[in-house]
């Protein structure tokens, strides 16, 4: 049986705030008898005017049955405001995005991640919400405040995160059992990660590599530049040099050598991302590279148990890292009524425990106490516990990335895959990223 739930407060039990959204609406609250507007009623605001909003995101089925049972949720409290729905997975959908933006047909509540999060802002395509959290309307005081700042462009509040999450290990948990060896381990050291990889290797008979290669993953390398006490991105420029990517490239040109990692053909198969193709599913290595909130689709494509890890390195090279962001297109014809939407989808008890843990951690503190119990999957609970263990570790928060970061994450990968297939030396395929990256970021 889960934990009674405190009570917490609801979007919607201030009449204050309903009678501003209600004016938005374009109606009159209706008087007591009717759907009414007084204080104590949690049902939230109510109007005479009908407002249908669209909202487009990226997921799979499970994040959409969840997100439509949030929003009908608010459609209930809030009976003049109705949605119209679409969602994808996430390939393509980005490149869908940026073609609706090109036409002028942006939906009013979108999905975004931080690899983009700046160029829409910058491009004036998202809202800046910084009105709205100025008079709390969109209330983020009960979020982290590096989360709050992970969705700040230029000092704007461009974005609200929809979930934290946390670069992660996620490993074979049945294998590991199997084969007598430990768990990795949160706060590990990076050599001490790829020597945990080769005595997998070596147990498993050189069936199964102990890891993932990470080279090639901007989230493993920006946790490793932290850990060294550099940076990925210094404003619009990288912020480390050609003698921090040499390391990093070596530090897995040796993992290959000793056997730590499987073959270059294994590693590019799972360098696309698809979750099925990770190498920790396949069963070719104990250990792949993931954001915390993807262990639960992981665990469902597969019947050993996985476990989930912080990615090597201290704790504080992590931050209050946004899974996803919600934004509103700056042409809406009902931005305020989009804004309460995200803040109820991010500060409702109720709605958190509908949305659960599919997206990572609540982003509102508050919620995460209300929700605590709620979560039943197994996989979720230790996703969870994760980001609990973290929560008090955590570094600062660098800016989201600039604009340039898709290209600049593709031409990492592509760097990294040219040395492990030896087409390049090492210091002619950094020597190129450099460039091309500078380019990238510069336009």
């Amino acid at each position: 049986m889960p934990a009674p739930r405190p009570l917490l407060p609801r979007p919607g039990a201030d009449p204050g705030r309903r009678r501003v959204l209600a004016a938005l609406l374009g109606g009159p609250l209706l008087g007591a008898g009717g759907l009414t507007g007084c204080s104590d009623d949690p049902t939230g605001p109510v109007a005479a005017g009908p407002v249908e909003l669209s909202v487009f995101w990226y997921g799979d089925r499970k994040r959409a049955d969840l997100t439509e049972k949030a929003l009908r949720l608010y459609s209930e409290r809030n009976p003049e405001v109705s949605f119209r729905i679409t969602w994808q997975g996430a390939d393509g959908y980005h490149d869908r995005l940026a073609t609706q933006a090109a036409g002028g047909n942006v939906p009013d509540l979108m999905q975004l991640d931080d690899g983009v999060l700046t160029e829409y802002g910058l491009r004036e395509i998202t809202l800046d919400l910084s009105p709205y959290t100025a008079d709390n309307r969109l209330d983020l005081r009960a979020l982290p405040d590096g989360l709050v700042r992970y969705g700040q462009v230029g000092g704007r509040t461009m974005g609200v995160a929809a979930g934290q999450t946390a670069a992660a290990v996620v490993f074979n948990r049945t294998l590991l059992r199997r084969l007598d060896l430990p768990e990795p381990r949160t706060g590990m050291s990076w050599p001490d990660y790829v020597d945990w990889a080769q005595r997998v290797t070596r147990a498993s008979g050189g069936r199964v590599a102990g890891t993932m290669d990470p080279s090639g993953d901007y989230r493993a390398f920006w946790m490793w530049l932290r850990a060294q006490g550099a940076e990925f991105y210094r404003g619009r420029d990288l912020a480390f040099d050609r003698e921090h990517l040499l390391q990093w490239f070596r530090l897995w040109q040796d993992a290959r050598r000793d056997r730590a990692t499987p073959s270059a053909a294994l590693i590019e198969q799972a360098d696309s991302g698809d979750l099925i193709r990770q190498l920790v599913i396949t069963g070719a290595a104990a250990a792949s590279f993931a954001w915390a909130h993807q262990l639960p689709a992981l665990q469902s494509l597969t019947e050993d148990e996985l476990g989930v890890a912080s990615v090597p390195g201290p704790a504080a090279a992590q931050w209050a890292r946004a899974s996803m962001y919600w934004t509103v297109f700056r042409g809406s014809r009902h931005p305020a009524v989009a804004v309460d939407v995200i803040n109820f989808l991010t500060s409702n008890g109720e709605a958190g425990v509908i949305l659960g843990h599919e997206r990572g951690l609540n982003p509102s503190l508050a919620v995460r106490r209300y929700t605590e119990g709620s979560i039943n999957d197994p996989a979720q609970q230790r996703a969870a516990a994760l980001g609990a263990e973290l929560s008090d570790k955590l570094g600062p928060a660098p800016s989201p990335p600039p604009k340039g970061h898709p290209q600049v994450r593709n031409l990492l990968l592509a760097a990294a895959e040219s040395v492990r297939s030896g087409t390049v030396s090492t210091r002619q395929a950094v020597d190129r990223f450099l460039l091309r990256a500078d380019a990238a970021l510069a336009t």
